[in-house]
């Protein structure tokens, strides 16, 4: 074979194998960089839901604290946003949130309590805080999506 011959395919060869290289490291890049940008667009949307449940559910319980009478459109709100949420969410979000929604249903069916006996319980300390679990849980699950991000 003449060297000429061996010297343009050694050539040929070369611009192929590096173009190949930099096609597959682009890709690669491009791919790494879709998926950090779905995680971050599914953490985001996460946070707004659960922001929307707690504000929520905060005026629910509010609610069931100074009334028996519970407004349905608004407990039909707090039932879609969990809805929602076993779309996106880890079993743990949702069952939190099912006992937050249970917790202020029942609330509802309790005694009625004034601004002073609030205000006495919350000294006490001995108040319950529905949403201080479904907090942790999101906060957990929020952190474990954070990291796989990175």
């Amino acid at each position: 074979m003449d060297p000429a011959y061996v010297s343009a395919f050694a050539a040929l060869a070369g611009s192929a194998i590096g173009g190949a290289t930099s096609l597959g490291a682009s890709w690669v890049t491009q791919r790494t960089q879709v998926i950090a940008q779905q995680i971050a667009h599914d953490i985001a949307r996460r946070e707004d839901l659960y922001k929307d449940f707690i504000e929520e559910a905060s005026k629910l319980y509010a609610d069931a604290l100074e009334h028996d009478k519970a407004d349905t459109s608004k407990l039909v709100r707090l039932y879609a946003l969990v809805s929602r949420m076993r779309v996106l969410s880890l079993p743990a979000v949702i069952e939190s949130a099912d006992r937050v929604m249970r917790a202020i249903i029942e609330t509802y069916f309790g005694p009625n309590i004034t601004l002073r006996e609030l205000s006495e319980t919350v000294k006490a300390r001995s108040a319950l805080d529905p949403l201080r679990e479904f907090s942790e849980v999101c906060r957990g699950e929020l952190q474990r999506l954070t990291l796989s991000r990175g």
